[in-house]
């Protein structure tokens, strides 16, 4: 009886990124496993124009959440969440006219 078990391989959600990762056409919203259960959601590619921080600070307030906007020399600025906020920060930027349904990319799922 020879057994398949998929679900214990390593899982990168960066495997799928390339070039066009840094394009700021499109929102990469990724979540990455710290240690255990824990995770971290990243949010990379928003506008230049878009006050960053703000944003950062309506996700905490609004998914009760801490959150850190850190910089990157390649992907520019990005928004770090605790936890899995993947749905949440997807709706957000949707009903808040941030960017288009088709901008966001959802990795993970």
């Amino acid at each position: 009886m020879s057994l398949d078990i998929q679900n214990l391989k390593n899982f990168d959600a960066f495997d799928d990124a390339d070039e066009t990762t840094g394009d700021q056409s499109k929102v990469h919203i990724r979540v990455q496993q710290r240690n255990g259960r824990k995770c971290i959601t990243t949010v990379q590619g928003l506008a230049d124009d878009l006050d960053i921080k703000r944003i950062c600070k309506a996700f905490k307030k609004n998914f009760q959440c801490n959150g850190a906007v850190t910089k990157d020399t390649e992907l520019g600025e990005i928004i770090q969440l605790s936890g899995d906020q993947r749905t949440n920060v997807n709706d957000f930027l949707v009903d808040q006219e941030i960017c288009s349904k088709g901008q966001l990319v959802i990795h993970g799922f």
